[in-house]
């Protein structure tokens, strides 16, 4: 037995052992069925750094400087020493001795009946592009040509091309030019199809400073950028140095193909503090294309005024989550109006690609071919419905009706509402009742109601007194709503406010 006595002593230890080490397994052998477990982040290492030289071997011959004539005008040519608060010398006799002066510095003065010859005046500005075609097409930014009156490209060996301009488009700011030069070839490089991931590497190539043909590299940063109120496209954000002078210059994948345009950096101090922002490759095709073609881009026009949809008008009007656009205004000429799209309308989709908000819906009508169908999905009452348009040709501007400013009403006879704050009177000119007073600390005033505003209609219905606008409150805390939506005319246009319902 005591023989015996080691084997034992090992074999319960090992036992234990495998206990303490196979913890993990217990429950498995315990309940049948594995324990969920997470697994750490595994990340392989590239093997060595990347080497970009032949990719930029292979496409700077396609990479222009891009120089810009523009016409200054003329300034004054009253004798002025130009110092806030020091008058001018245009009337000064002529045997007066600041009259000598400004002679004596060039500042001839004319003499009595004579005219002052004008001399234009010229500025250079300059920026990038790249050749899209062998026989001279070069894309670069609309800001870069605008208001040029002559267009130089300088290739990356030196030679200077004469270029004309074919087209240009403010909204999106690209612009396509010609060399005049039509007996010579050029190397051009292509769009890609597909844009990068975020976190792939990038070569941004271009003009900064008026240094000539430079290489930056660095990462895509992000995707779907809103950088404009008046660019409704979104932009890739990358973290390659990019500087004055390379607007309208190329952002290429390791394969050569442009999947970015160069159109604006952030910076605080005007240089690079690694946060560039370029139009997709898949944007500047399609604009390129339109101004190939008779030198102007066609959108798709809806014809409507839209805002966001906030969690607030969500709530009140029964949508799952605050997306889409609401409809506040629509033209009797345009299509939306024609098609049946009425005011206070969601739209939630355009051919089932969903609708996020308004530059969202900017985007999708933006893109369509004008003269074509579309199928738009809207809330509407509490439920979802289909309407067909047929798009028009975006008017080159707007056609925006003016609003009347409105008076606010002395009221004779104040009409209170402490549900929000306000103080209201019927409006004697129009639907609905004027805001004639506002507690600055109330719902209303958070959510940007003024004095001078006009509430039309309250949880969909029209108002024409202060009684329905209590009656509308007081149905929506019937029907457990948390919020009531009013539709609301300002200063400014139609616009949908949300306010929170206080618990009866």
């Amino acid at each position: 037995m005591k023989k015996n006595t080691p084997v034992k002593t090992m074999l319960l230890a090992s036992t234990l052992c495998l206990g303490v080490v196979a913890g993990a397994t217990i429950p498995t052998l315990l309940t049948g069925s594995p324990s969920a477990q997470a697994k750490a982040v595994e990340v392989t290492s590239p093997a060595k750094p990347v080497d970009f030289s032949g990719v930029v071997k292979a496409v700077k011959p396609a990479v222009v400087s891009v120089q810009v004539k523009t016409k200054i005008s003329t300034p004054s040519s009253s004798q002025s020493l130009g110092i806030p608060g020091f008058p001018e010398f245009k009337d000064l006799p002529k045997d007066h001795p600041f009259n000598r002066f400004f002679r004596r510095f060039g500042e001839e003065t004319p003499q009595e009946g004579e005219k002052q010859p004008s001399r234009p005046r010229y500025g250079q500005s300059q920026g990038s592009g790249f050749f899209i075609s062998e026989d001279g097409l070069v894309v670069t930014n609309h800001h870069v040509v605008d208001s040029g009156s002559e267009f130089t490209l300088v290739m990356d060996d030196g030679t200077e091309l004469k270029a004309d301009l074919v087209g240009s488009d403010e909204k999106s700011d690209l612009a396509l030019l010609k060399v005049q030069d039509s007996d010579r070839t050029f190397e051009y490089v292509k769009f890609a199809e597909e844009l990068p991931a975020v976190g792939e590497w990038v070569l941004a190539v271009g003009n900064p400073f008026g240094l000539g043909g430079s290489v930056t590299a660095g990462i895509v940063s992000a995707h779907g950028r809103d950088i404009n109120a008046r660019n409704y496209e979104s932009f890739i954000q990358i973290d390659a140095a990019v500087n004055k002078g390379n607007s309208g210059g190329p952002t290429f994948n390791l394969k050569g193909e442009v999947i970015g345009v160069n159109t604006a950096i952030f910076s605080p101090s005007g240089g690079n503090v690694g946060i560039a922002f370029a139009i997709p490759s898949e944007v500047a095709q399609d604009v390129v294309a339109d101004l190939q073609d008779g030198g102007k881009v066609k959108r798709g026009w809806l014809g409507v005024h839209i805002q966001n949809v906030t969690e607030d008008i969500a709530d009140s009007l029964g949508l799952a989550e605050a997306a889409g656009a609401m409809v506040t205004h629509t033209d009797e000429s345009a299509p939306a109006f024609k098609s049946g799209v009425q005011i206070g309308d969601i739209i939630l989709a355009v051919e089932d690609n969903p609708v996020k908000n308004t530059r969202e819906l900017a985007r999708l009508i933006g893109r369509a071919d004008p003269d074509s169908d579309v199928e738009l999905t809207i809330w509407r009452e509490d439920r979802e419905i289909k309407i067909e348009v047929h798009l028009g040709l975006f008017p080159d501007q707007a056609s925006i009706s003016e609003q009347k400013q409105i008076e606010p009403a002395k009221p004779i006879a104040p009409a209170e509402v402490e549900e929000f704050g306000l103080e209201l009177q019927v409006s004697p000119d129009e639907e609905g009742v004027v805001i004639t007073r506002i507690n600055p600390d109330s719902v209303a005033a958070e959510k940007g109601l003024v004095q001078g505003d006009v509430i039309q209609s309250v949880a969909g219905k029209k108002v024409d007194s202060i009684k329905q606008l209590r009656q509308q409150i007081a149905e929506a805390k019937d029907g457990s709503r948390k919020t009531i939506l009013m539709r609301v005319k300002t200063q400014n246009g139609i616009r949908f406010v949300a306010l929170p319902l206080k618990k009866s």
